[in-house]
């Protein structure tokens, strides 16, 4: 059987920040391997360092040891073929959602670039909004704007921290649904960050559990459900019992079925 080609790669990644009287170790000795086109969650409490691997994956932070490979080569600076999204969007407030898109394509011929962002803007639904200002849009809007820029420039890899967290639970279903109806399009690979366990669940091909002080990978839990789930199933319960084990939240122990 053929293995699927490797989108990312972390190696033995450890990351400390200096503070008062010392330093503070944020992650510790962390590996993973993402394969292309793959849905990947990285799942844990406040404070384990979520974010802070997904900016040293996208080349924002150096690591104090280790070495992240993406497609194969060494990742050491942000690129166009990996892109990061934000819970708090980062539109620019001045530009309508069409010039917002149109960032990361001015390499493109003018007709060209207004078809691509256009394209993009079709793609998450705002066809009708693209003259907007972000001051215009709803929330869950912004973050399909923001969505629509990242894939527009064609990334290979996008890194996505807790980019719905902000949202109420109807938009946050929403927009999980648009996210799946893309991915399942375009075939980007996707490391989403979560505290979130039905969000992870319902999302991901694999959920990657950390645990803090310092952040660590502890336990890898594949899904291993056909799409579209369905939240009150019988499978979604398991695994999201599965995940509540890990985090000790349901008065019974982790399994060690799922130690990696």
């Amino acid at each position: 059987m053929t293995q699927p080609m490797l989108a990312v790669e972390v190696d033995n990644i450890s990351k400390s920040y200096g503070a008062r009287g010392g330093s503070e170790e944020i992650l510790r000795n962390i590996s993973l391997k993402v394969a292309q086109g793959e849905l990947v969650s990285l799942l844990g409490p406040s404070g384990c360092g979520k974010s802070t691997l997904l900016s040293v994956i996208g080349g924002f932070v150096s690591p104090d040891r280790g070495q992240v490979r993406l497609n194969g080569r060494a990742k050491t600076s942000p690129d166009r073929e990996c892109v990061m999204l934000f819970q708090h969007y980062g539109l620019l407030p001045w530009r309508s959602v069409k010039k917002n898109v149109e960032l990361g394509l001015e390499r493109l011929p003018a007709k060209e670039r207004e078809e691509t962002a256009m394209a993009y803007i079709r793609l998450v639904g705002l066809e009708e909004r693209a003259g907007h200002f972000p001051h215009q849009l709803s929330g869950g809007m912004q973050q399909r704007a923001a969505l629509a820029r990242a894939l527009a420039i064609r990334p290979k890899v996008i890194l996505m921290d807790e980019p719905f967290a902000a949202l109420d639970t109807f938009t946050r279903y929403y927009l999980q649904n648009e996210l799946l109806r893309i991915h399942a399009q375009e075939k980007p690979t996707i490391l989403f960050v979560t505290h979130d366990i039905d969000e992870a669940v319902y999302l991901s091909d694999r959920v990657l559990i950390m645990n803090a002080s310092p952040g660590q990978i502890r336990r890898e839990i594949a899904i291993q459900t056909s799409r579209p789930r369905d939240r009150g199933s019988a499978d979604f319960q398991h695994y999201r019992k599965l995940i509540l084990e890990q985090f000790e939240l349901t008065g019974t122990q982790p399994s060690e079925e799922f130690s990696i």
